[in-house]
């Protein structure tokens, strides 16, 4: 886990010549090569989630999941925000508007994350400013996070009489307890700035200048897509499902995964193109097949 510093030099802007697609007003989808982009755009108010944001979410991950042509990704903030959670300006005025979340959130069906929307695709979250409440869904769930200097964490749920549960559940599997804990308790008293973020565990590398955050992560999630989308896949699937599981079973799974690729054309491909010192073709993945999510009534 490092600082890094992104050379001017080395600059690979993702700006020029990218194509977009997908735009709706909270949420916009961007794809830039094989790494597809999902960006809060709510910045006046933190990028806080209302109702129209939840729906767009949503589909913005299967959007991205059902694209073969993208291999990564990477999820971020407009302004000085990461995410702050859920509107609470709109829980208060409009709690109708967030009925079907409150279902959810009951029965424990969120859709939030790439991990609640069954994506294995590689994801990576870009921590540009505050990450706060339900903000931190995202950072918890996402395989690899990176951060601006000025990125900082908090959970204020018990300083607004709410509490403190999926989140912190998630994160007490990715850093030590007791820092989860202080968090918690401490509400709005308690935040870890990006230093301490990146000794904790919590993220694994800063980013310098901060306005080079983007780019890094771009140039990050192209790195990582030049491996075998189906080997990254599987990978995905048997480390997170480690965390769900006994060692014993946990290995078990591992191994149904590495076998579940033997005789696959990625397999074959590799190691010829190590020996032939070129880079792999490897196989494009192909979009997923519709899933039934429907919940009882």
């Amino acid at each position: 886990m490092t600082e890094r510093m992104v050379s001017s030099s080395s600059e690979r802007l993702i700006s020029s010549g990218a194509a977009t697609s997908g735009r709706g007003d909270s949420i916009l989808i961007e794809r830039h090569g094989k790494v597809g982009w999902i960006i809060f755009n709510r910045p006046d108010v933190g990028n806080a989630l209302n109702a129209d944001m939840l729906g767009q979410l949503e589909r913005a991950w299967k959007d991205l999941d059902a694209d073969p042509s993208v291999h990564v990704i990477v999820n971020t903030g407009q302004g000085q925000a990461f995410q702050t959670g859920l509107d609470v300006a709109q829980l208060a005025h409009e709690p109708e508007a967030l009925r079907e979340q409150s279902r959810r959130t009951k029965r424990a069906e969120l859709r939030l994350t790439a991990w609640q929307n069954s994506v294995w695709k590689p994801v990576i979250a870009a921590v540009n400013g505050v990450c706060a409440g339900g903000g931190l869904h995202f950072v918890a769930d996402a395989d690899i996070v990176v951060a601006a200097p000025e990125a900082t964490f908090l959970d204020p749920h018990v300083s607004v009489g709410q509490v403190t549960a999926y989140e912190a559940v998630a994160l007490m599997r990715k850093i030590p307890a007791e820092a989860v804990m202080r968090m918690a308790l401490l509400g709005r008293h308690e935040r870890i700035d990006a230093s301490r973020a990146l000794e904790l565990g919590l993220i694994s590398e800063i980013v310098k200048p901060p306005a080079d955050l983007r780019e890094y992560a771009q140039a990050l999630g192209e790195e990582i897509g030049r491996n075998s989308p189906a080997a990254l896949a599987a990978t995905k699937r048997a480390l997170w499902g480690a965390l769900e599981s006994g060692l014993t079973e946990a290995c078990k799974a591992g191994a149904r995964e590495l076998v579940s690729m033997w005789g696959h054309p990625d397999q074959e491909e590799g190691p010829r193109a190590f020996a032939e010192k070129r880079e792999p073709r490897w196989l494009e993945p192909s979009a997923p097949a519709p899933e039934d999510r429907s919940s009882p009534a």
